[in-house]
């Protein structure tokens, strides 16, 4: 669910800048932060980022500022008439004959030629061009985040096949551990008859159907197949499935744990523990599904 887009534009004096950024949320959280004279904005980029997000922290900033190298050149009439009224009075004054005056210095005067600040659009007149940007970004902010869904899409294809691959160890080795399992079994009960002369045989018999049940992790192994299933259904859906393979990793993980809980065989133990160390790594990624 990590992203990034911006935006520029600009009218007359006035330029902004949008950025939209996301980062991994359990829900949607969009946090607006827009330039002063633009709230009025804020409530229809929430309602389009909704419509195409889902899931994901995400900070959606306007940035505006006013050019003030705009400028314009204007004459200042008064000025000018003091200047040349000045002019006047000392050529009067001097009672000689003067050279003709030098526009360009009167024009260099203090007051009478400057530039001023350019007037710069009203904000009002700006919302058109500013959401039109917006649009533009939160577009190409939609198609970064599709480019990250598919890349990750392939990411959780492989440890899916890594723990279906897994499975099939497990199952594997499952006949080598009957036979310990039998023999530990075996070794057991000797050590337990060497001690005791009283046996009761039908609750000996119990007791160890109880225990060859309680090692049994056929079941395990079906549902993580059942899972592994799961998960490859859940990735060819279209849509947000984010939630929802959130809970399967927990699922995956609660099955790791009992297999490993229950091996009692060296091969079978180490499947677990790897097993628990792909899942654990899905479930990171699965942080960035929407």
């Amino acid at each position: 669910m990590t992203a990034f887009a911006s935006a520029n534009g600009s009218s007359g004096a006035v330029s902004w800048a949008w950025e939209i950024r996301s980062v991994n949320g359990r829900g949607l959280d969009v946090r607006m932060r827009l330039a002063e004279g633009f709230d009025g904005l804020e409530a229809l980029a929430r309602k389009q980022i909704a419509a195409i997000c889902k899931r994901g922290t995400i900070t959606v900033g306007l940035r505006v500022k006013r050019n003030s190298s705009a400028r314009v050149a204007q004459l200042n009439a008064e000025g000018l008439e003091r200047a040349l009224e000045a002019a006047r009075i000392a050529t009067h004054e001097a009672k000689v004959e003067v050279a003709p005056l030098d526009i360009a210095a009167v024009l260099a005067l203090p007051g009478v030629f400057g530039a001023l600040e350019a007037e710069a659009d009203p904000l009002s007149t700006l919302n058109d061009p500013v959401k039109k940007d917006f649009e533009s970004a939160l577009s190409d902010f939609a198609k970064a985040r599709a480019a990250e869904g598919e890349a990750l899409a392939e990411v959780l294809a492989q440890q899916i096949e890594q723990i279906d691959g897994l499975c099939a160890q497990a199952a594997e080795v499952l006949d080598g551990r009957r036979d310990h399992v039998a023999e530990t079994m075996r070794m057991n009960l000797a050590r337990v008859l060497g001690t005791t002369d009283a046996v009761d045989e039908q609750r000996l018999e119990q007791e160890l159907a109880l225990l060859a049940v309680k090692a049994d992790v056929s079941e395990e192994l079906d549902r993580l197949q059942a899972h592994v299933s799961a998960a490859r259904e859940l990735l060819a859906q279209q849509g947000p499935i984010g939630r929802k393979f959130d809970f399967l990793t927990q699922e995956f993980n609660r099955e790791a744990n009992t297999l490993c809980s229950k091996a009692n065989y060296t091969d079978l133990t180490g499947i677990g523990l790897d097993l628990k160390a792909v899942i654990d790594q899905m479930r990171e990624q699965v942080q960035n599904v929407e």
